[in-house]
C-alpha cells in the first residue's frame, strides 16, 4: 500500500485570486520513498493524477480546509472523493497539539534544515523566482516544500505513539 503526503504552495490564501505554485508529494511504499514536485505551468490535472496513481491514502496538514479545496477549485480534481484522505491537523488537535505545521513540529521536536521560513516567505520566494528568474529562490522554495511533505510522514509516525492511527 502506497501513501502520499501532500502539500501545496500558493501565491495567496484564496483560490479565486491566487494560483498554486508548487505541489509537493512524498510517496512512501514501505521502505521506498520519493519526492515529486510540480512547479508553475507543470501543475496540471493529468500530471497530478499520474503522480497519485496507485496511492491509497493521502495525508495533509490542514488539507481538508486548504490544500484539497484549492486543488479542486483550480485544477478540477476532487482528491477527497478519489482517495482516502487524512488531515493530520485534526489528529494533532486530539493530542492537544495546536498551531500550524511548524509549531507542531517544534512541540514534537521534529527538526528542519531550513529554519525561519514560513508561508509568506514561500510566496516571496516564488515571486523572486518569477520576476527575476532567481533560480536560488526556486531551489529554496522547493527545499521548503520538500521538508513540509517529508515532515508530514515524520509527524504521522510520531502521532502513532498517541494511538491516533
Amino acid at each position: 500500500m502506497m501513501d502520499a503526503y501532500l502539500d501545496i504552495e500558493t501565491t495567496g490564501l484564496s483560490w479565486e485570486y491566487a494560483q498554486i505554485t508548487v505541489i509537493g508529494i512524498y510517496l512512501v511504499d514501505g521502505f521506498n520513498s520519493r519526492l515529486v514536485q510540480m512547479v508553475g505551468e507543470d501543475i496540471t490535472c493529468s500530471k497530478l493524477l499520474l503522480s497519485l496513481e496507485g496511492i491509497e491514502n493521502i495525508f495533509t496538514y490542514n488539507g481538508s480546509r486548504f490544500d484539497l479545496p484549492f486543488i479542486n477549485n483550480t485544477l478540477g480534481v476532487n482528491l477527497a472523493k478519489q482517495k482516502k484522505h487524512r488531515d493530520l491537523m485534526y489528529d494533532c488537535w486530539c493530542c492537544n497539539l495546536r498551531g500550524g505545521l511548524k509549531s507542531v513540529e517544534r512541540q514534537l521536536g521534529i527538526s528542519r534544515k531550513l529554519q525561519g521560513i514560513g508561508g509568506l516567505d514561500a510566496v516571496r520566494l516564488w515571486w523572486q523566482y518569477r520576476n527575476y528568474n532567481d533560480t536560488n529562490a526556486l531551489k529554496t522554495l522547493l527545499k521548503y516544500n520538500g521538508e513540509d511533505v517529508i515532515n508530514l510522514k515524520v509527524l504521522r509516525d510520531r502521532l502513532q505513539c498517541f494511538n491516533i492511527d
